[in-house]
């Protein structure tokens, strides 16, 4: 598996897609993307059909990651949100995600319950508060992984210059990852590049519809970036393909119309591995043993 602490010292910018399960993750691995991006707004919409504002708790997000874990291999940078309560409760977090097989645990300055980064109404912490969450983050890591990623909120809040600010606190403060959430232009995320892009791998994230800017990823490496994440663009169109089947199925009666639109049984089996597993099974079977 590639070690994503190595993988981030390349000049070469890393491209995570969102995922929310272990399908969407072995398909993302059969893609051939690198890492994946375990997206808490992704399981809000999926497991729980809600939005993204803080309904989502430790045990299902770590639950899903560990699921992810048992079936690929890709390194997971997984959505934490604010770490789910004071730094004692982050410490808890860190803990249960690296037991689940994270690569990456990623922190928030929000306060409880928090929104989505590009949902209106957001509250922060103090800046001190999040500077002590980050080092109970990485206190409670045990080797070298999980890598911290440190979120700010603040330009929605505070404004872009305090969004800096913070973000040098949090890097003095030991985080492996910066991420300044929902820059509103490109020229901010210029700034954001070149401020850290020296000392610290910088993260950014894109999403359509939202309040930053969508561009390739070829252009965020030449700003400075290191990671970029896609977080919530496949539920969107999951979304968009369930609308279309099933007003197709209600429509005709059956899913014919859909031919070119999904796959068939033996189609998904194949995807699925379901060959091979069954005939690692049967390595296993008792008349093998007799």
């Amino acid at each position: 598996m590639t070690d994503l602490r190595e993988r981030l010292g390349s000049t070469r910018i890393l491209l995570a897609p969102g995922v929310y399960d272990a399908l969407g993750a072995l398909m993302a691995a059969r893609a051939g993307f690198e890492a994946i991006y375990l997206s808490g707004a992704g399981i809000a919409y999926t497991r729980l059909g809600r939005p993204d504002i803080g309904l989502v708790d430790m045990s299902e997000a770590a639950a899903t990651c560990a699921r992810i874990r048992e079936r690929v291999d890709l390194p997971i940078v997984a959505d934490a949100d604010t770490g789910y309560g004071n730094a004692l409760n982050v410490q808890r977090t860190v803990f249960n995600f690296e037991r689940a097989g994270a690569d990456a645990v990623q922190l928030e300055d929000q306060t409880l319950p928090k929104r989505c980064g590009h949902l209106r109404g957001k509250q922060l912490v103090p800046a001190g508060e999040m500077v002590g969450k980050i080092k109970a983050a990485l206190d409670a890591r045990r080797g070298d992984g999980p890598l911290v990623i440190a979120r700010t909120d603040a330009i929605a809040v505070e404004g872009f210059e305090s969004a800096l600010e913070r973000a040098e606190r949090y890097a003095e403060a030991g985080a492996d990852i910066l991420f300044v959430e929902a820059p509103r232009t490109k020229a901010q995320l210029e700034a954001v590049g070149a401020r850290f892009r020296d000392r610290v791998p910088v993260m950014a994230n894109m999403v359509e519809g939202g309040l930053t800017p969508v561009l390739p990823a070829a252009e965020l490496e030449r700003l400075g970036f290191s990671l970029v994440i896609f977080p919530s663009g496949l539920p969107r169109a999951v979304v968009k393909l369930m609308e279309t089947y099933f007003a197709t199925l209600k429509r005709d009666g059956t899913t014919a119309g859909m031919g070119e639109s999904m796959l068939d049984f033996q189609a998904l089996q194949k995807r699925l591995g379901t060959e091979e597993m069954l005939a690692a099974g049967a390595a296993y079977d008792a008349a093998n043993f007799d």
